[in-house]
């Protein structure tokens, strides 16, 4: 059972995951989204690394939230930008 986790990341450590909260601007729903540092991160050209997710709640409004976020070459979050949503800070 531990390699079908291993093998499927159900035993990534937390440090490994960056997570996030957004709200939809249409019909105000908190969707969660959650990045993981090693695995969907794309190099930018700068050196550093990025990734975008589009997200969408689970309502009645099919609204899809894209989010663009910037990391640095140590994994740390240097920018954030939201189209159709903005941001929940916790």
């Amino acid at each position: 059972m531990s390699f079908l986790k291993k093998l499927f990341g159900l035993s990534a450590s937390q440090s490994n995951i960056y997570t996030f909260s957004v709200q939809c601007e249409r019909c105000n729903e908190t969707i969660e989204g959650r990045v993981n540092l090693y695995h969907d991160l794309s190099i930018d050209d700068a050196g550093g690394y990025h990734v975008r997710k589009v997200l969408m709640g689970s309502g009645h409004c099919f609204q899809q939230v894209e989010v663009i976020l910037n990391f640095s070459t140590a994994r740390r979050l240097q920018n954030k930008e939201i189209i159709g949503g903005k941001f929940v800070e916790e």
